[in-house]
């Protein structure tokens, strides 16, 4: 049977053939295992191109299924007849053919192929196309890549990979969000703010559009994940994924039309293109604490602060309040709280097997998975997922009929504690009590009659299945003339529960279980989706044409329901809101959307060397009034190969160039439905038992799309028989209509109508990349991948802003992230007050006519370096991420130095006689009021805000693939891997990857690992 390998000369495709291909492998055709040959005899050889061997080249006979491959040292070995045609091919090389006499040894030795290396095909969404015959950017990320992370999500796996796509993580919590922005934020919409995330990018799974009401927001999981924000390809086990293209320009996005504005990120699943049966089985087990701990004050320095804050209070008479120092803590004790609430260490734990098999028209494949993740807080909870893979590809023998379908199921369980303790980590008094008493109870003397960890007895589950199905035929009507229909189904039900007991309170409160709480919110969606298309080739001489229509229609019906309930006779029954004395409910609602569109593309394509694509579509969506239902969106996009030119052609250092530019319009629809209606919200206050309708939005059937025009040019070089390539590109986005809630004066009764505002963002930059194969010889190769982007958000216009009442929020001409905010002057060195500029003079320093330090909240740049060594069967590979950026500190969520509450080492730097030119007033215990009216101000200060740059090793992978063929095992990997693991930053906070302040950071990880092949 017929064994194929798809791999690249790079050390990490080299990796992969290896896990594949370790011996020699032999396959029969059933219809010649029948006839006795007994002229039938064995050949072996090596095949090798002109430095060294080629580790998975295929040896075919010809016009039959028998076919082997290449180990690692080259070799082969084949069942031949005298005059059989050999046929062997590896990808980036000219195929050969030998014919066989009665010699026994064939060592062969391939050429590289400039047209082969070519052939690299990358997914464009609706249409594929070569790599170095595109006219858009389009990043991509590959298998290689994403089995080297220990991650869960496989947005994790491409941070620092892709020059323009800027990740960041939200929390170190499994199951948490991603904030993905993909060439800069074009809505004015803040991610922070709004339940739907006007910058979120569209994702697609196997062909299968995902609707953005997956995408809304958790409402019960506030304060355990940032900003109730979870991610969909929380659901998507990263080993199943074979590439992950981001696309960015217009020639890439506008076929996705009024979608496409904020990037399009396309998953696609592994599928089997092998004739043989195969099995695999995969273990690891990772170790993730907190990657660094702040330093904070020890109780020696604590208590000297507190000593001084009492005395530069005048005050000798300690208050109640003041725990550490009248008497009621022990003020020699020392706990570190990093350590006791965050330090723990999350284990996660994933099994999974996969099999594939296929025959000469059809070829399956399935896995499954399991994982299971603690977290670093000191409890047991944590998160489970199971997913299910399941690809079928089938094509009729005369290869005009062809089928593929994806099944994609995940269960997800996550079972954690609903608020995050990393806030009283960095705050709770070092000389703090015990948690416990002795007989094991909650201790209760903390601050207010509290206990840091009685939150934990309050928990939050969110149990989510997530099904993706795809179905994609196509048939030859005539030659070249293919009739497609690509169909999806996506089924999303997410149950959440937030259970508060009494017990999280003081029992001197009295609380019973009538005191307690019980919230549920289920979201089910389903949504599916019919593409018919019709593509049509034809080539006239050295003219390639590429045509292609199609229509769209997808339906979305979500179902919401959130019910509170409370007063349970006893607490046993909190799990089951039915069993509340009092139930409430805040929200039951259907939902539906409807789009539909038709789109078209026409490729032209002369001699490889002048490229042409334009593309065009009409979209129309339920979420905008009549007057506006409809919007038009087209790009074009060409590309200049001019290595082709005559007088570049055989160039000996210039392996390939490309010029390309495009230009074009895609849109935004991610507003939520029925915005532009008037619509009426029930009233929970009945009257008389009759219940109340309160209207909750006004009537706009004006406002429409979003639009954002992009222009790019990019140069695309590879010199050195492709040693050595990179890629330049510069590209401005302009996004206009932006669609937002224009608020509204009080007397309307409303707080804003949703509308398009005449304003302009722009998100401009330059994207480098680069790759090189530094090293290659027989044993050992090194490869080298770097990317570097430099972005700029900038609000273009928008007129009437000091008008308006978005003029405290943003300034035309600076980043739609700017903040306007005190200027610090520093420290009086007289009286130790924090002291600001009065810009106007009058004495006082007021909000409306002082805060006028501007500081944006930005990316400088972004990128990483990947390094990829290789020696026989070892492996190493490591990635660096860097960002250089601005973003908040720990100043803007400075407790008052002096106070109760720990410190930073920092504010030692605090005024004194002996110290006036101080960081930092002086300290007071809180009773103070014009150092706490001045404290407030410098947390809004341009001290809250400064430098967050960092370098972080992202990723270090190193394994070894082992050969054991006497135990039937094709091969064992076993690997090492590491997340997260080192940091370089000056940047005054706990992490400087994210700000979601009281929330936990990403973690450091380290996993171990097998995976088996048989």
């Amino acid at each position: 049977m017929k064994k194929q390998f798809l791999t690249n000369t790079g050390c990490g495709i080299v990796l992969l053939l290896s896990s594949l291909t370790l011996s020699p492998t032999y396959a029969e055709s059933k219809d010649n295992q029948s006839v006795l040959d007994n002229q039938k005899k064995t050949i072996h050889g090596v095949v090798k191109d002109n430095t060294t061997v080629l580790i998975g080249a295929v040896i075919q006979i010809k016009g039959t299924d028998i076919a082997t491959s290449t180990d690692l040292s080259g070799k082969y070995a084949l069942q031949v007849s005298k005059g059989d045609t050999l046929l062997i091919s590896y990808i980036g090389y000219k195929p050969k053919e030998i014919t066989i006499t009665s010699e026994s040894v064939y060592n062969i030795t391939l050429l590289q192929d400039q047209d082969v290396l070519d052939e690299v095909v990358i997914n464009a969404g609706y249409y594929s196309v070569k790599d170095r015959e595109k006219t858009g950017s389009i990043a991509r990320v590959t298998a290689k890549d994403l089995e080297l992370q220990p991650v869960i999500n496989p947005l994790q796996a491409i941070q620092g990979r892709m020059a323009g796509v800027n990740i960041t993580q939200n929390t170190g919590v499994p199951g948490g969000g991603f904030d993905i922005q993909i060439r800069g934020r074009n809505s004015l919409r803040p991610y922070q703010n709004n339940a739907i995330n006007g910058n979120a990018p569209l994702y697609v799974i196997d062909g299968v559009v995902i609707p953005t009401s997956n995408l809304v927001n958790s409402p019960l999981s506030t304060s355990i994940l940032p900003m109730s924000d979870t991610n969909i390809l929380n659901s998507i086990n990263p080993s199943d994924i074979e590439s992950i293209e981001i696309l960015k320009d217009a020639d890439a996005t506008a076929i996705y039309g009024s979608r496409g504005a904020n990037g399009v990120v396309l998953i696609t699943t592994k599928k089997n293109k092998s004739d043989n049966l195969s099995f695999s089985l995969s273990t690891s087990t990772s170790f993730s604490k907190v990657a660094s701990k702040m330093k904070l004050l020890n109780t020696q320095q604590f208590n000297k602060m507190r000593d001084q804050a009492f005395i530069n209070d005048g005050i000798t008479t300690f208050p109640s309040d003041a725990l550490d120092i009248n008497g009621t803590w022990d003020r020699n004790r020392y706990t570190d709280w990093q350590k006791e609430l965050i330090g723990g260490t999350a284990k996660n734990q994933s099994i999974q097997f996969g099999v594939s098999a296929g025959s000469e028209t059809t070829h399956f494949s399935a896995s499954a998975n399991y994982n299971n993740q603690t977290t670093v807080f000191p409890t047991d909870k944590g998160y489970k997922r199971n997913t299910f893979l399941i690809n079928v590809n089938h094509n009729s023998k005369d290869g005009r009929f062809q089928l593929n379908s994806s099944t994609n199921y995940s269960l997800q369980k996550n079972n954690l504690i609903a608020t995050d303790l990393t806030k009283d980590a960095l705050t709770l008094s070092p000389n703090a009590p015990s948690l416990y008493n002795a007989d094991g109870s909650l201790n209760w003397s903390f601050i207010g009659g509290t206990n840091p960890i009685s939150s934990m007895q309050e928990t939050y589950h969110n149990d989510n299945n997530n099904l993706v199905l795809n179905l994609d035929l196509s048939y030859e009507l005539l030659k070249n003339m293919y009739l497609k229909l690509n169909t999806g189904y996506n089924r999303s039900n997410t149950e959440e529960k937030k259970l508060t007991p009494h017990t999280i309170h003081n029992p001197a409160k009295g609380y019973t279980s009538e005191q307690s709480k019980a919230e549920n919110t289920i979201r089910d969606n389903k949504s599916y989706i019919l593409e018919p298309q019709l593509n049509y080739a034809f080539n006239l001489d050295k003219l390639s044409v590429n045509s292609l229509v199609g229509l769209t229609y997808q339906e979305s019906n979500t179902g919401a329901l959130y019910i509170v309930g409370s007063n349970f006779q006893t607490n046993d029954f909190i799990s089951n809101i039915s069993a509340a004395k009092t139930k409430t409910i805040m929200q039951s609602a259907n939902l539906e959307y409807k789009y539909l569109a038709v789109f078209g593309r026409l490729n032209l394509n002369y001699n490889s060397k002048y490229l042409l694509n334009l593309t065009a579509r009409r979209d129309g969506s339920s979420r905008f009034g009549d007057n506006n239902k409809f919007g038009n969106f087209a790009a074009v996009g060409a590309a200049w190969v001019f290595s082709k030119e005559r007088f570049l052609k055989n160039s000996s250092w210039l392996s390939f160039g490309k010029l390309r530019a495009s230009y074009g319009t895609s849109g935004n629809d991610n507003i939520g439905d029925y915005q532009y209606l008037d619509t009426y919200t029930l009233n929970l206050n009945n009257y008389n038992g009759i219940t109340g309708l309160t209207p909750s939005r006004l009537y706009n059937p004006n406002f429409s799309w979003e639009k954002t025009k992009k222009l790019e040019a990019a140069l695309e070089v590879a010199l050195f028989n492709d040693r050595l390539q990179f890629e330049l590109a510069y590209y401005r986005n302009r996004s206009s209509n932006q669609l937002v809630g224009i608020p509204l004066p009080g007397t309307t009764g409303f707080a804003s109508i949703q509308d398009n505002l005449p304003a302009t963002v722009e998100n401009k930059g330059w994207e480098f990349s680069l790759n090189s194969e530094n090293i290659k010889t027989r044993d050992f190769s090194w490869t080298t991948s770097f990317n570097i982007s430099f972005p700029k958000n900038t609000l273009l216009s928008f007129p009437n802003l000091e008008g308006s009442t978005y003029a405290d929020q943003f300034i035309v001409g600076k980043s739609t992230s700017v903040r306007k905010l005190y200027n610090f002057e520093g420290i009086d060195p007289l009286t130790g007050q924090y002291t600001f500029t009065d810009y106007n003079n009058d004495g006082k320093i007021t909000s409306g006519f002082d805060r006028q330090n501007i500081q944006e909240i930005k990316t400088q740049y972004h990128g990483g370096i990947q390094n990829t060594f290789s020696y026989k069967n070892f492996s190493l590979d490591f990635l660096f991420q860097f960002v250089k950026q601005n973003t908040y500190n720990q100043n803007y969520a400075l407790n008052t130095p002096g106070s109760i509450f720990n410190q930073p080492i920092e504010v030692l730097d605090s005024w004194s006689a002996t110290n006036p030119n101080s960081q930092y007033g002086y300290f007071s215990s809180g009773y103070d009021p014009i150092l706490l009216s001045k404290l407030s101000l410098f947390k809004n200060s341009n001290m809250s805000i400064g430098d967050a740059s960092y370098i972080r090793l992202k990723n270090v992978s190193l394994s070894y693939v082992l050969k054991l063929p006497k135990a039937k095992i094709n091969s064992a990997r076993f690997y090492f891997q590491g997340h997260n693991l080192w940091t370089i930053t000056n940047y005054f906070g706990l992490d400087p990857e994210f700000s979601a302040f009281g929330y936990l950071p990403p973690l450091k990880t380290y996993a171990f690992g097998v995976q088996l092949t048989f």
